[in-house]
């Protein structure tokens, strides 16, 4: 009994901070602001940048853009007579809208089994997995956020074939991710080294 009254009151405790962990940051502007208020993705997008070269900046533009930071996020569902909910759009899901066949690519490729596409640092892994092969397969510099998210948005093989080129609305969405991330990469010049060593809090 009394265990089963402290498993409660844990769980009580928890709820505010598991709430916190999983609500978009306050300022999604400013990568500064958005690294002090949750120094975990600090941490997964530096080491994702380590280990693939995709910048911290990049990443951060990319999932914006495709989820506004929103963990479990989903595209709408399609409706039956214009009233009636049938299926989703599409696969996609999470911090990085991935869809099903691209993520089991990473999972296979990376060994990593327990990711999961609402996980942060696990989806910053991906974009920097996915920069560095479209990189290699397409000559994309892993800087070039633009045309980095056409190929992610259109996959290598059809950024290759040129898929984009009559998409307006996509290349639109493209600047809009490439301006996101220059922003970002001048915000984190003035504050990364303060990061890294823990003692951002707002002010330079």
């Amino acid at each position: 009994m009394a265990t089963g009254i402290v498993l409660v009151v844990l769980v009580i405790l928890a709820t505010p901070w598991l709430a916190c962990v999983g609500r978009p940051p306050s300022n999604a502007d400013d990568i500064c602001s958005i690294f002090d208020e949750k120094r975990s993705w600090y941490r997964a997008a530096r080491q994702s940048s380590e280990r693939w070269g995709v910048p911290e900046s990049v990443q951060l533009a990319i999932i914006f853009q495709e989820s506004s930071f929103r963990a479990t996020a989903r595209p709408p569902r399609s409706r039956i007579l214009w009233v009636l909910p049938g299926p989703r759009l599409s696969s996609a899901y999470g911090y990085g809208q991935v869809v099903d066949p691209t993520w089991d690519r990473y999972v296979r490729a990376t060994g990593n089994r327990r990711a999961a596409r609402h996980d942060f640092s696990d989806v910053a892994d991906f974009i920097g997995w996915y920069g560095h092969s479209i990189h290699r397969r397409t000559g994309i510099a892993k800087h070039d956020a633009g045309n980095l998210y056409l190929a992610y948005h259109e996959g290598p093989g059809g950024f290759e074939k040129g898929t984009h080129a009559d998409k307006p609305w996509l290349k639109k969405v493209a600047r809009s991710v490439d301006h996101r991330a220059g922003s970002y990469a001048q915000q984190y010049a003035g504050c990364r080294e303060s990061l890294a060593r823990g003692r951002f809090f707002g002010f330079f």
